[in-house]
């Protein structure tokens, strides 16, 4: 079996090279043990940094064999550079991994005998956020509660640490939409799975590329892209917001007829304006980003384009297929 590792880079010039080098003593160990091919291979794409990460992808290249790069024309996002290096790694089965190296990649021996015992996709998951301080690790758990609630099949404590098989690899194609969440998608497949634990380690170099906004972004695209729960409970919440001001109604025409403490005009003007207000601005926010989803996908934009890469074998694999 040929194995490849996909390594999505964002300005990540101070430490690709020795991610690189711990990559490849990783992937050495396995390939002497016999489980993977001597050609398995290294794919780094740069999804379109604004420092030297392309030079550094490049010497790479030229300095291992089994090092490819490949160069997106523009900043395309995590999500779409991963599914860039999905779709040109040549491998018989594919691993995703970010840069900074925090996702332990000692257990890539793991993940490889995992898919050999017939698993079509083996999920790298965390084994605690005990390292996480409250504000990252609260959200984020009260998130992927959130998500099964709605009905997402999501795996907890997952991020983009995964192992593919060529099969779910093929499957991954047949989706065709612009907003991607991989970690809500890869579970859809129905392929027989298993999970892979490690503790996250600290953050090889540089700094985190996921801010505030786009971790923001990435948690909306993995409800609206796979629920449509919410949209139920803007009319939900409408018909309890219409039983509750008939009820305030009923009270407000008790203070008024059998009580001396109404101030006149006051609740008939000011509750309704508040209330429903509140109430149609948050359903036409949500309503927004729905029929946002449906306005990138009408169009059918192309989700990356490369603009160059180290090597042709993916594009001679893609006309072997």
């Amino acid at each position: 079996m040929r194995l490849s590792i996909v390594i999505p880079c964002y300005n990540e010039e101070p430490g690709l090279i020795e991610c690189v080098r711990q990559v490849q003593q990783v992937l050495a160990g396995i390939v002497a043990s016999g489980r993977v091919a001597a050609d398995s291979n290294l794919w780094l794409v740069d999804d379109g940094s604004r420092d030297r990460t392309w030079e550094v992808i490049q010497q790479l290249a030229a300095e291992y064999p089994n090092v490819f790069g490949v160069k997106l024309s523009r900043n395309r996002g995590h999500q779409n550079a991963l599914l860039a290096g999905l779709n040109c790694a040549d491998g018989d089965a594919v691993v995703t991994i970010d840069a900074d190296l925090q996702d332990d990649i000692d257990v890539l021996s793991d993940m490889v005998d995992a898919h050999l015992a017939g698993n079509e996709v083996v999920y790298g998951v965390r084994r605690s956020r005990n390292q996480d301080s409250f504000l990252k690790r609260w959200p984020a758990q009260r998130y992927y509660s959130l998500l099964r609630l709605l009905g997402v099949e999501i795996i907890p404590d997952h991020s983009d640490y995964r192992l593919l098989g060529r099969e779910a690899l093929r499957a991954l194609a047949e989706y065709p939409e612009s907003n991607l969440f991989l970690r809500g998608l890869i579970p859809q497949l129905g392929f027989p799975s298993a999970r892979v634990y490690y503790d996250r380690k600290v953050r090889l170099a540089g700094d985190t590329k996921y801010s505030l906004g786009k971790i923001f972004g990435l948690g909306i695209d993995g409800v609206t892209s796979f629920s449509s729960v919410p949209l139920r409970m803007i009319a939900a919440f409408g018909a309890l917001v219409f039983v509750a001001t008939v009820l305030v109604g009923f009270w407000v025409l008790y203070v008024r007829l059998f009580t001396d403490h109404a101030t006149p005009g006051w609740t008939s003007i000011v509750l309704p304006i508040y209330a429903l207000g509140g109430i149609q601005l948050l359903s036409l926010g949500l309503v927004g980003e729905y029929v946002a989803k449906i306005y990138l996908e009408t169009k059918r934009r192309p989700r990356f384009i490369i603009e160059k890469m180290t090597t042709d074998r993916a594009w001679r694999r893609r006309e072997t297929d």
